[in-house]
């Protein structure tokens, strides 16, 4: 029986918007990755079959199937394909689920899935063009809203009796453990610094903060809700607008015994899960539902999780119904401190959570993210 495994995972570092990355085209920054995967695992690009590539921003620099332009700038042979995916911030997520699908059925023996997302130069909402993508029948079955991620978090919150402090409490938790690891050098394996023009190396994640403290993260204004009407949502405990791109290298094992490959890990279950579109991050709690009882697996057996901190309110929920140990969620902090670049966040995370793994010994890792339209992607991971 056909499986599939990853058996390279690299990302570049998370730049902070009109940070360190800002100044490279999306394509460059996509094409760096897929030349350093190919080149670490030692494997000819002449044998990947397809590239699939999310992307949210699907406009201006990000537009022309990104997928396939960034196999050509990173001088792969044209016989090299690309396509692009859209299922918003779980995009990359998707198209490692896409890939290992197509190894699993035959249509590839050798894929590369990853994503890209340059939010410093194309930013989230450049693609609306000043139109409504939802039409008239979408906006009468819920009433005329038009969904906003912020005030989701906002309903999440208010739903699951989140208080600000909590909110914040978990922010700086997810920068507290971001800056551990990356003290600890536990992203170096796993980042291709990027070189610019100017010879400057952006090697290390910008959004780490040091020293915050609930208090200095108090002061900050809601943005969604006014606090004295309950909001809690601020800049602090939200996802940070970021830049960055990852990529993950599929293949069947025993393609992988053929190259002479060790594989890290086998993409063992997954699952999607649609949920209110309107309060919308709440599809990772089905969705975890879903791929542990597609994996026959139980709650103990998974030893990390991954999800992704949209904004707070989004995990601590999550926890809050799935009832997971919290100790073994975003070991490595999460988008509150490492950023969020939209198309590459899904495969930012896997990339993450698979060098945790190996690098601890953990057999089963379970990843999730909310998505745009209430949707959730959850993949769960058998290391290798």
């Amino acid at each position: 029986m056909r499986d599939a495994v990853i058996v390279e995972a690299v990302r570049t570092p998370v730049g902070k918007r009109n940070g360190g990355l800002s100044g490279v085209h999306p394509t460059d920054l996509s094409a760096l990755v897929l030349a350093a995967l190919v080149e670490r695992a030692g494997v000819d690009p002449a044998l990947v079959e397809d590239v699939v590539w999310g992307c949210v921003g699907q406009v201006g620099e990000q537009t022309f199937d990104i997928g396939r332009n960034a196999a050509l700038a990173a001088g792969f042979p044209e016989t090299v394909t690309g396509v692009t995916v859209d299922r918003q911030c779980g995009s990359s997520q998707q198209a490692v689920h896409f890939a290992a699908a197509g190894v699993v059925a035959g249509h590839y023996d050798i894929v590369i899935a990853g994503g890209v997302e340059s939010m410093s130069r194309v930013p989230m909402g450049t693609s609306l063009l000043d139109k409504s993508p939802l039409g008239e029948r979408y906006l009468a079955r819920y009433d005329g809203v038009f969904p906003n991620q912020g005030v989701g978090a906002e309903m999440i919150a208010e739903r699951w009796g989140l208080s600000r402090t909590q909110c914040d409490e978990f922010s700086i938790a997810s920068h507290e453990k971001a800056a551990a690891a990356q003290d600890d050098g536990r992203f170096d394996a796993q980042i291709v610094p990027v070189t610019l023009a100017d010879g400057t190396v952006i090697s290390r994640d910008e959004g780490i903060r040091r020293g915050g403290t609930v208090e200095g993260l108090a002061k900050l204004k809601t943005v969604f809700k006014p606090a004295e009407e309950g909001g809690v949502i601020t800049a602090g405990n939200s996802s940070q607008i970021s830049d960055g791109s990852a990529a993950l290298l599929i293949m069947t094992s025993e393609k992988a015994a053929e190259l002479g490959l060790t594989p890290i890990a086998r993409v063992h279950s997954v699952a999607l899960a649609g949920s209110d579109p309107v309060i919308m991050l709440t599809a990772p709690i089905p969705a975890t539902q879903k791929v542990l009882a597609r994996s026959g697996l139980g709650l103990g057996d998974i030893g990390a999780f991954e999800v992704n901190e949209a904004f707070a309110p989004v995990p601590l929920a999550w926890l809050a119904d799935i009832g997971a140990d919290a100790k073994a969620l975003n070991p490595n902090g999460g988008a509150i401190a490492l950023g969020h670049p939209l198309g590459g966040s899904g495969a930012r995370i896997m990339t993450t959570l698979v060098n945790h793994m190996r690098d601890n010994g953990i057999r089963y890792g379970l990843q999730t993210m909310c998505e745009g339209g209430g949707q959730a992607n959850a993949t769960i991971l058998e290391l290798l």
